[in-house]
């Protein structure tokens, strides 16, 4: 590219209220000003940070409704297209949302300062039975000319709809979480965080932060993550709940990658947090996964696309037996 252009980009990571939007919004709207006091042009927060996350597996159908909102008319994208047209500045959130009766997706929109948004509906969704998949990938225009695609937390996990993504054109990737300090039998995945360790951050954080740092968060993370980013030659925003999470404490960890898999910023605080980066676009062109993404091969590809028998739904694999 002969015009070196740049992005300054923030990812946040905080931790929510269970079903308090006017209490998670004042944290979103101080984060905003933050990462527009710093210049940045888009700023990412986590999956459902709006609602909160892990407790509406416990609620009723009506209770989910109650809480849940319709996109792009509720209250909701209004307050965050109107943040962003203030602070002029690209503003990603998510939050449950609602459409036909008793049906529900895990959603996350996208508000660009001129009042446009974008919306991504989870892929892979399993946090309630009435909650449904979405089926469509997306990927847009942000203003000065990069295109971003949104995945949200276990989207990720599937390397096919990040390689989807990037052949739409994707060149950020905006990737809101709540994970880290997860749950489970397998002794080889990450792993609950004692609460007691989060509750006593403020008088021991080396406590908390060797747990964030360790597999249950940033070792399990650097596992994969980059690869999502320099296999597809993609700047990636990792943006992650922080604190508690219903019955599971979030390791934060939000960071940025280059298309390069490497990390440009980065924080393992046991505290709401931002971290802010520049994207410079040059790098893109001459990523190492952009050149192998145009060595591929279609027509040996069609057997991915074939269903082998062995496909479950999300909620069976993550909730076995």
């Amino acid at each position: 590219m002969a015009e070196v252009r740049r992005l300054r980009v923030a990812s946040v990571q905080m931790e929510h209220t269970d079903g308090d939007k006017q209490a998670n919004f004042e944290k979103i709207e101080t984060f905003v000003a933050a990462a527009a006091a710093q210049k940045a042009q888009l700023v990412v927060f986590p999956e459902c940070c709006v609602t909160g996350y892990w407790f509406v597996r416990n609620l009723s159908v009506p209770q989910l409704a109650a809480l849940a909102e319709p996109i792009p008319d509720g209250p909701s994208t209004q307050r965050l297209r109107d943040l962003a047209r203030r602070h002029a500045i690209t503003i990603g959130a998510g939050w449950i949302e609602s459409t036909t009766a008793d049906v529900f997706h895990n959603t996350y929109v996208v508000a660009l300062p001129d009042g446009t948004i974008h919306c991504h509906r989870k892929i892979q969704s399993f946090e309630h039975s009435a909650i449904r998949s979405g089926n469509q990938y997306t990927v847009f225009d942000l203003p000065g000319g990069l295109r971003a695609g949104i995945l949200i937390c276990y989207d990720n996990n599937i390397i096919e709809n990040t390689r989807l993504t990037a052949l739409a054109g994707a060149d950020v990737l905006l990737a809101p979480h709540q994970t880290g300090g997860v749950g489970g039998k397998d002794p080889h995945r990450m792993g609950l965080i004692d609460p007691v360790l989060w509750s006593n951050r403020h008088r021991d954080p080396e406590a908390i932060e060797r747990e964030f740092r360790g597999d249950k968060g940033r070792g399990w993370l650097m596992r994969w993550l980059p690869s999502r980013a320099h296999d597809n030659g993609l700047f990636l925003i990792f943006s992650n709940g922080v604190g508690v999470d219903d019955d599971e404490i979030r390791t934060g960890n939000a960071m940025i990658l280059d298309p390069y898999g490497r990390v440009l910023a980065e924080t393992w605080k046991a505290a709401d947090d931002m971290v802010v980066a520049d994207l410079d676009a040059s790098l893109l062109e001459t990523a190492t996964g952009r050149r192998w993404i145009r060595a591929r091969r279609p027509e040996l590809y069609g057997p991915l696309a074939i269903p082998t028998g062995r496909e479950r739904d999300t909620r069976e694999l993550k909730f076995p037996g």
